[in-house]
């Protein structure tokens, strides 16, 4: 589709803009003042097109044509900063090729491009790249080779963050470990939903939630034990690197304190005014060796490097999530 970007001012570039936590930094911009942003995406065939509607923006491009002009220089010069969420996010994707050219190849030409250009360039790298967490979850740069993914999804992850090491860049751009990130706008994601979009259909179609149970005697059913983090949360963090232009290097965007999957449904049926009923099921076969029995973010970094904000709490946060948007219907920035 044709430009109509402006001429005569930088605009902040969003990729994966429709998804999740791409179209949540634009919902956040625009109560900022923010409008002169350019949404990148591939819209495909599913609805996530509709987390669009309520946001105000400057341009769209499909992300195989937005690459064309970053190629040919038709967008030097013009990009003040680009949040980089465009990625293959599904966890269970087999075509590691694919993956591959998504999430590696082509974050490393939008890197080279923010460099060549001076624009700042804050990516989506994920807690995932950690894999069974046994190096722990410190987000430091020196370590991150040691790290053993459990999938291939991380694995592309795991690469940038590992090439952009090697190539001496990450005192130059920051990148993004994104827990277990929930909240509005992600509908579209099917079995990528979080837990607690999926538990509150669960419940409304059948009055229960169905959780895996464990293979491990330290956990108990329901016991394994993630760090969720609202994405109005996992916002604010995002946009501190737009604002604080002199961070740089890897950096996790969690709450710092790992929960249970048995209180995370907690607060759902809580929010939804009913007694927990929670059915234990067998952890799929296809699954065992590669699911995360604990993760929790080490926060140290990114409030050294001066952000100050509180997190909210998960009781808080779900409730937000259920009676604003998943009971209504709505998704950020609708009325």
């Amino acid at each position: 589709m044709p430009l109509m970007r402006k001429e005569t001012a930088t605009v902040i570039i969003v990729t994966g803009g429709a998804g999740f936590i791409g179209s949540a930094i634009i919902w956040k911009l625009n109560q900022l003042g923010e409008s002169d942003i350019l949404v990148v995406d591939e819209l495909g065939s599913d609805a996530k097109w509709k987390n669009l509607a309520g946001l105000r923006f400057h341009d769209y491009q499909e992300k195989e044509d937005f690459l064309d002009d970053v190629l040919d220089g038709s967008w030097d010069g013009k990009a003040d900063t680009i949040f980089h969420m465009g990625a293959c996010s599904d966890t269970t994707e087999q075509d590691a090729s694919y993956l591959v050219w998504n999430n590696f190849e082509y974050t490393k030409h939008l890197a080279q491009f923010s460099l060549r250009t001076g624009a700042r360039f804050i990516y989506a790298s994920s807690a995932a790249t950690y894999g069974d967490g046994a190096q722990g979850y410190a987000d430091g740069e020196a370590d991150i080779e040691s790290l053993r993914p459990l999938n291939a999804y991380a694995f592309s992850k795991q690469m940038f963050d590992i090439w952009a090491r090697r190539q001496d860049i990450l005192g130059r751009i920051a990148g993004l470990k994104y827990f277990n990130v929930y909240g509005p706008n992600e509908w579209h994601k099917g079995d990528m939903r979080s837990m607690v979009c999926k538990g509150f259909e669960q419940i409304q179609a059948t009055g229960k939630v169905r959780l895996f149970k464990s293979d491990r005697p330290e956990y108990s059913d329901g016991g394994q034990m993630r760090d969720f983090i609202y994405v109005k949360d996992a916002v604010d963090m995002t946009l501190f690197f737009h604002e604080r232009r002199d961070v740089h290097g890897l950096f996790n965007v969690g709450t710092g304190e790992a929960q249970t999957w048995n209180t995370l449904i907690g607060a759902i049926f809580e929010a939804m005014g009913r007694a927990p009923n929670v059915e234990y099921i067998d952890m799929p076969q296809a699954l065992r060796g590669k699911y995360q029995y604990h993760t929790e973010a080490r926060m140290e970094k990114l409030r050294r490097a001066g952000y100050t904000r509180s997190v909210t709490p998960v009781r808080e946060a779900v409730r937000d999530y259920v009676r604003n948007y998943l009971l209504p219907g709505r998704r950020l920035g609708e009325v």
